[in-house]
């Protein structure tokens, strides 16, 4: 891969991956653009990578605060000053605890089915047809009244259930970011809440994306230039897409993407 097709790449990430228009499902579209015949997945979740510096920056204070009431209350266990149930007053280290709970369906997904969707990746139609679907799911958060979507916590259930969202949503052309942030709605949290949830979760879903492929490359065949720039580009362009979609996300404006999603996934069925 060349340096300007990393470029583009890295932007097209940068703008999709927050945006919920499904960045994979963009990726594999324009590596058929541009020539790229190949699987690129480790280019792929490199770009990913990328994008998963721009949500550690973004949610920052957030981290810390997962981190410093998990610790706390672990510490507290450790000297039998907390038990089972106090865990309930650290809002940080119950999220933690969701997100962790959230993770292991994704996991359990994404092992079962990792050829599979390895394989997905060379075909843009099939992406498109998700695309397709992509849009029916934005265009559910029409019809939910913003009394609905009050709950101001996670949950073992709804955890459960964006966690499998999200596995889900690894197929190319289902967005990551619309599929877990309504999954949230539809189940009555917030609208801010469930958008924090699901770019914290996606955390570790990327982090071990990234350990997978880089267990069964052979890193000596990789051109890292190409990554390196596709990385930086994802960040900085993911930054500032995710800032504009968090703002979108409090004002109940998913739904506004759903038409793009249909336009560009029945374009490529019927003219690529």
């Amino acid at each position: 891969m060349d340096n300007f097709s990393s470029i583009i790449l890295g932007v097209i990430q940068g703008l999709t991956e927050f945006l919920p228009v499904s960045s994979s499902g963009h990726l594999v579209i324009f590596q058929k653009f541009l020539n790229i015949n190949e699987s690129e997945i480790l280019f792929d979740v490199t770009l990913h990578m990328g994008t998963l510096l721009a949500v550690l920056i973004f949610f920052r204070n957030d981290l810390k605060e997962m981190i410093r009431e998990t610790f706390d209350y672990l510490s507290g266990c450790l000297h039998k000053k907390e038990i089972l149930t106090s865990i309930k007053e650290k809002p940080h280290a119950m999220l933690a605890l969701w997100v962790i709970i959230g993770t292991i369906p994704t996991g359990i997904i994404g092992l079962t089915f990792q050829h599979q969707l390895e394989s997905m990746f060379n075909e843009p139609r099939r992406a498109a047809w998700m695309l397709i679907i992509t849009g029916i799911i934005l265009a559910i958060t029409k019809i939910l009244p913003a009394s609905y979507t009050k709950r101001n916590k996670v949950g073992f259930i709804t955890a459960l259930a964006v966690g499998i969202a999200q596995g889900i949503a690894v197929t190319p052309g289902i967005s990551r970011s619309g599929s877990t942030i309504v999954c949230g709605m539809i189940f009555g949290m917030d609208r801010e809440l469930a958008g924090r949830f699901s770019f914290l979760l996606s955390i570790p879903a990327i982090i071990g994306a990234m350990v997978l492929q880089l267990a069964s490359k052979d890193l000596g065949s990789i051109n890292f230039i190409p990554m390196i720039i596709g990385f930086a580009s994802a960040a900085i362009i993911g930054f500032l897409a995710l800032k504009i979609l968090m703002a979108m996300v409090k004002k109940g404006n998913l739904s506004w993407f759903a038409p793009y999603c249909w336009a560009i996934g029945l374009w490529v069925i019927f003219f690529i």
